[in-house]
């Protein structure tokens, strides 16, 4: 990384450096971005010294005292450190890009939208956690309570590394709220996760595999949105791929949303299918598809979040609820990164 700040610092120096601004503008991003990350390198390294300088003192000094210092300070350490460790594993084409997650309502009507909203909370609160900006691209609210569907944009480095881990199917096994006779339900609810593809990512469209409908929007956004026809669907023809965009206040500014969500679902796809061409000929079969159920969370009998591909599991429940997701995130990076 220090070679790479040097290489483009130098870069930066050359006289013509500003002849194209937007690429001025992301070696200067990327040179920030470098220099952030030598940063956190240098700061666990410093940490790790004093921890062992501490240490050896309080050995030689005899000095128990010390003892608390220096097993407090590891466990921040070893917190920092795995954290440090998780973005080595973020080598994806993709992983630094902002992320767009959908969430849709399983089968269960009133309890799985319900799932829904609850999962969008989650999300949202892990991201607020990671310093993330959120912001809606489409919402459809449940009938009676919850949400049938909802896509949010994740805003933030290395957003679609770590929540790609959270694509899947996730079950839910709760004494329901809505049965008056108090029985257990299981509900479902899909996560789909895009990345925000890079202006300088060429996805071809031919227009007229496109059908774009305008409608009126159904979610929050205030009387501008609600009375005009300003929320955008588009239909990829070929593949039957439908994305959606209402919150924005204009037209433009959804169309312009739910292209970038095609594009990214088309490339995903394109990704997919030479995926799986390549699986045919070693002979592998997936172990994760669309329809699988990735995780579970049990309420009731006993309270359990589990994660079926790597078999991380923890037992409270509300703290995950509440956003604690790293350690499933974790434990699937590593996981991931060994097959």
């Amino acid at each position: 990384m220090e070679n790479e700040v040097e290489e483009l610092e130098q870069k930066s120096a050359e006289p013509d450096f500003w002849n194209d601004p937007e690429n001025s503008q992301k070696v200067l991003q990327r040179i920030k971005t470098l220099n952030c990350r030598i940063e956190k390198y240098e700061s666990i390294v410093q940490r790790h010294d004093d921890l062992e300088i501490l240490a050896q003192l309080g050995l030689e000094e005899k000095e128990a005292g010390v003892i608390p210092e220096v097993a407090g300070g590891l466990g921040e350490f070893k917190k920092e450190l795995n954290q440090l460790r998780l973005q080595t594993l973020l080598i994806g084409a993709y992983d630094k890009n902002n992320a767009i997650l959908t969430l849709h309502a399983g089968a269960g009507g009133t309890e799985a939208q319900d799932w829904v909203e609850m999962l969008l909370r989650m999300y949202t609160r892990w991201a607020e956690g990671k310093g993330y900006t959120l912001k809606t691209l489409d919402f459809l609210a449940g009938d009676d309570a919850g949400i049938k569907s909802v896509a949010i944009h994740v805003i933030g480095e290395n957003a679609y590394g770590y929540l790609r881990s959270e694509k899947g199917v996730h079950r839910l096994v709760r004494i329901s709220p809505f049965d008056s006779s108090g029985r257990r339900h299981t509900s479902f609810a899909s996560l789909h996760v895009m990345p925000e593809l890079d202006d300088e990512i060429e996805v071809v469209i031919n227009p007229n595999d496109l059908r774009i409908d305008t409608f009126r929007s159904s979610g929050a956004g205030g009387q501008h949105v609600n009375k005009t026809d300003s929320a955008i669907r588009i239909t990829h023809m070929p593949t039957g791929i439908v994305t959606s965009c209402q919150n924005e206040r204009s037209q433009h500014q959804n169309r312009e949303n739910a292209m970038k969500m095609l594009k990214a679902k088309l490339l995903e796809l394109k990704e997919q299918q030479q995926k799986e061409k390549i699986e045919d000929i070693k002979g592998e079969q997936k172990e994760i598809g669309w329809g699988s159920q990735i995780r579970s969370y049990v309420f009731c009998p006993y309270t359990m979040v589990k994660d079926h591909r790597t078999n991380y599991e923890e037992g409270n429940v509300q703290s995950v609820m509440d956003g604690g997701l790293d350690g499933f995130i974790n434990e699937y990076l590593a996981w991931h990164s060994k097959k």
